[in-house]
């Protein structure tokens, strides 16, 4: 009897534990869509929370955004709160650092466009002046990769369509965003 509690207990850990890294539609890890600022430091208590609060005039103040590190000091997450100066605000966007986080298919940080191409249905694809933003509305996320994995003539300007074809298989993800609006 004690040998099946000491098995669910350990079942119970590693399944907690596990899902502490997971990204799901409205969940990263340990927070969800309707976490608010106040709530991080119970969240991460083993965890380091830097505080980088905007500064400045009404419209040249920048947004405050919550650095995450594990105890090993590697870089996380970088939170960003919808509204500036207001703990009581929910999340608007999470820059995924770390490759600790995946999804529940295995993309990471780490991936390529093939990989995430393979795993997850791309809604959009935006051509900005330097990079392509890839959308994936099913987990709330949005890739960006850099310009330099498109042919030549793609690469100038924001006027033209960009399609999937169109991005190297191999092209690495520059920036891993999860985006609740």
């Amino acid at each position: 009897m004690n040998k099946y509690i000491i098995i669910f207990i350990i079942t119970l850990i590693y399944g907690c534990s596990n899902n502490d890294y997971t990204i799901k539609k409205g969940k990263v890890g340990k927070i969800s869509s309707e976490t608010i600022v106040k709530q991080l430091d119970s969240i991460y208590i083993l965890d380091s929370i830097v505080r980088r609060i905007g500064e400045g005039d009404y419209m040249f103040s920048g947004d405050d955004n919550y650095l995450i590190f594990d105890k090993q000091k590697n870089h996380l997450l970088t939170l960003t709160p919808k509204q500036q100066h207001d703990i009581n605000e929910t999340i608007e966007t999470i820059e995924i650092k770390s490759d600790k986080y995946s999804t529940d298919k295995g993309l990471t940080i780490n991936s390529t466009f093939e990989e995430l191409q393979n795993t997850h249905k791309i809604s959009a694809i935006q051509n900005t002046i330097n990079n392509i933003i890839v959308f994936v509305d099913e987990i709330d996320a949005y890739f960006i990769i850099d310009k330099n994995n498109l042919p030549v003539d793609l690469r100038l300007g924001t006027d033209k369509k960009i399609q999937e074809i169109n991005i190297h298989p191999n092209a690495k993800i520059k920036k891993f965003m999860i985006g609740w609006y």
